[in-house]
């Protein structure tokens, strides 16, 4: 089964990762099992050059799983450099999770929660540059008159109030 996303997008610098800190701590407090996606334009590359996962990257191996017993780091070679679907993505790796939270992904058909701050930009990516309707609020350090609920920028429990009461409950 593949657990609800929500989306957390703003222009860069606004705060998109502190506020992805305060809802992961936050639902987990009520005790979800909650996965944090982070979209990375560029190639990432988590292994260390010499290492023994490195290597076997380096090899041809397709997929490198390093196991120990406090965590799981997977390897994926995406077929023919294509990068996968956030859904697809979600559904292959996070089917035990009760919601999945993602920084980014503006472009996507998902749920969002914009952040804004006012001295970064007066205008809201998901209002003001289009109508994205996939918006179900806007975390900003200042008042806004839109069609969505707006919420204290630092306000983690009201905003994990309404993830919970739309897609957990």
């Amino acid at each position: 089964m593949t657990p609800p996303i929500v989306s957390i997008v703003a222009k860069s610098g606004t705060g998109k990762t502190t506020l992805l800190e305060k809802l992961i701590g936050e639902l987990k407090r009520r005790g979800y099992r909650v996965g944090a996606v982070k979209h990375d334009a560029h190639r990432i590359e988590i292994d260390r050059e010499g290492k023994d996962s490195w290597r076997l990257t380096q090899a041809g191996a397709d997929t490198m799983l390093i196991t120990s017993p406090a965590k799981v780091a997977l390897i994926k070679q995406n077929r023919d450099g294509v990068e996968p679907s956030l859904p697809e993505a979600i559904a292959a790796y996070c089917g035990d999770l009760d919601i999945v939270l993602t920084e980014g992904f503006k472009k996507s058909s998902m749920p969002k929660i914009e952040v804004h701050r006012r001295e970064r930009s007066a205008r809201l990516l998901c209002r003001d540059e289009e109508h994205d309707p996939q918006l179900i609020a806007v975390a900003s350090d200042s008042s806004l008159d839109i069609d969505v609920p707006v919420y204290d920028i630092n306000d983690a429990t009201g905003l994990c109030d309404l993830i919970e009461q739309r897609y957990l409950k």
